[in-house]
């Protein structure tokens, strides 16, 4: 019995062992995947409308956070800088965007409809408060507080 019981743990361990391994690296994954193609894949929006509402949502952050606090949220997002840049060059941010509401201004100035802007804020949030913990999302809150 001890000997079946031992032979049954050596081949079946290895298999529970990958199923466990592959179960975190799924989840792994889907924090480290870019959020820009998760925008595109969960929102239908385009790799512009994508990368320009990601830059104004920065922005706005940038706006509303002290400087060590936005670095926090902008080291989650890799090339941060580039996405605000193509806000301002897509025409989402041409001054100030103030607060959530004139960062749906934004938002729908790519051309997003209304029921995709009010998905975009909360997808964009979530990701980054997963990706960041409680310090992130604490710091969101602030960024997103009308």
């Amino acid at each position: 019995m001890k000997r079946s019981l031992a032979i049954t743990l050596v081949l079946f361990s290895p298999i529970a062992i990958a199923g466990t391994l592959d179960a975190l690296k799924n989840a792994t994954n889907s924090l480290s995947a870019p959020l820009g193609s998760l925008l595109q894949s969960q929102l239908g929006v385009t790799s512009d409308q994508a990368s320009g509402g990601l830059g104004s949502f920065l922005t706005l952050a940038r706006e509303r956070l002290a400087a060590g606090d936005f670095d926090k949220i902008a080291s989650l997002v890799p090339g941060a800088s580039g996405y605000m840049d193509t806000a301002k060059k897509l025409g989402a941010v041409t001054g100030p965007v103030g607060n959530v509401a004139g960062l749906n201004s934004a938002l729908g100035g790519l051309g997003m409809n209304a029921e995709t802007v009010q998905k975009f804020v909360p997808t964009v949030s979530d990701y980054l408060g997963k990706a960041g913990g409680s310090s992130v999302q604490s710091l969101l809150g602030t960024v997103l507080k009308p």
